[in-house]
């Protein structure tokens, strides 16, 4: 398998509230250690609570760099973790998103709700458009992803993703794997018919 530099960033998405199993906040705590064990900086959406907390605290204990990118709104609630190595205060969801998307390698999904499912579909989207060609990953914490994996396969045997653009997302119970597939070169890109058009910021 063909390899990138080592990521130098993963932006994390995942869900601002703790879920039903501590096995979510350990896979967060994992996630967290080993991006700083392997010298990846940690970009996130810069949140003090839930898991979002769980995964800065880890890296940040583990000796990690953080960038977290939170709204001003959210800023304003105190909700902001202090301790992040760098902390972006942007105006709206859009463009924490497109700086997150920016500042990344690639894209690493904990359990989450919908806005962690926006924020990931998104990035999968981008790289369908060829605005970016960063892989997505979901790790898959005590199957809490197989219904979306499920989706994802309909989505390709029904017509409306090429196989191409469904190797876009990974999905996996073990991170070190999971890591390494998010830095495999990308394989859908077909520039050659898609425009390639900037993101909204």
């Amino acid at each position: 398998m063909t390899h990138h530099s080592p990521l130098r960033a993963v932006a994390v998405f995942c869900g601002s509230s703790f879920g039903d199993s501590p096995a979510y906040a350990d896979a967060a705590r994992l996630v967290g250690r080993t991006l700083a064990e392997r010298g990846t900086t940690l970009v996130y959406g810069g949140g003090s609570v839930g898991l979002m907390g769980t995964v800065a605290d880890a890296a940040l204990e583990a000796g990690g760099e953080v960038v977290g990118v939170i709204p001003r709104a959210l800023h304003e609630r105190e909700l902001t973790h202090t301790g992040c190595t760098e902390v972006l205060v942007v105006e709206s969801m859009h463009e924490r998103k497109a700086i997150m998307a920016e500042r990344a390698d690639a894209f690493l999904t904990l359990p989450g709700g919908a806005g962690t499912l926006e924020e990931v579909a998104e990035q999968w989207t981008w790289a369908q458009l060829s605005i970016h060609d960063k892989r997505s990953g979901f790790l898959d914490v005590e199957g809490f992803w197989q219904p979306l994996r499920t989706l994802r396969d309909q989505m390709v045997e029904r017509g409306f993703v090429r196989p191409t653009q469904g190797d876009i997302v990974t999905f996996d119970d073990d991170l070190d794997r999971l890591l390494d597939a998010l830095a495999a070169a990308p394989t859908w890109t077909d520039k050659w018919d898609r425009p390639r058009v900037a993101p909204p910021v």
